[in-house]
């Protein structure tokens, strides 16, 4: 809860800002190239020792289309996670469909839906190995308008993660889930 509260309070400070923001028609163009980043909290759900708690980076490439749609690439760093007996390191890299929804002249939704492709140094019980795989992932946020080009945003992601551990035995298999919540920027040219 220690670290949700500053996610909270973040978005309600970006939420005040984007209202106070100018109501400028900032819809010139609405189609091109975007670059971004978001930090946030990673919460890990496992039904084993990986559960956790921690913070994650991503870094984030795309391209608008029109006012409604976009693809994104990224990079996620997930970092490290997990207990005394199990833990791992997990990052990725992902690609996503994005649909964008204008609510007012500086505020956006969006939601977004892809796959990513990750892979994971553990290690459980002294014995280590590495995992490569890929995942189904779906997010949604808001994107405040800071100008025509620079946006401020409040996300939320679910990745359906799955750790498998074949140095371990042939089906030693671990559904992990990362839930991400995070703030972030983006600079459209």
């Amino acid at each position: 809860m220690k670290k949700v509260m500053p996610i909270i309070a973040s978005t309600i400070a970006l939420s005040s800002f984007a209202g106070i923001a100018h109501a400028e028609d900032w819809s010139t163009n609405e189609s091109g190239l975007y670059i971004g980043g978001n930090y946030g909290y990673l919460k890990v759900d496992s039904d084993d020792d990986f559960d956790d708690n921690n913070d994650v980076w991503q870094g984030l490439i795309g391209y608008r289309f029109n006012e409604f749609f976009a693809l994104e690439g990224g990079y996620t760093d997930f970092g490290s996670y997990g207990g005394n007996l199990a833990n791992a390191e997990t990052d990725g890299y992902s690609a996503a469909v994005k649909g964008i929804l204008p609510l007012t002249d500086s505020i956006e939704f969006f939601a977004k839906a892809g796959q990513i492709w990750y892979d994971t140094e553990y290690s459980v019980a002294g014995v280590t190995g590495s995992s490569d795989d890929e995942a189904l992932f779906a997010g949604a946020g808001l994107n405040f308008k800071l100008s025509e080009q620079l946006l401020l945003n409040a996300q939320y992601t679910w990745y359906d993660a799955e750790l498998s551990a074949d140095d371990l035995d042939e089906d030693s298999d671990f559904d992990t889930n990362f839930n991400q919540a995070s703030v972030g920027v983006e600079y459209r040219f």
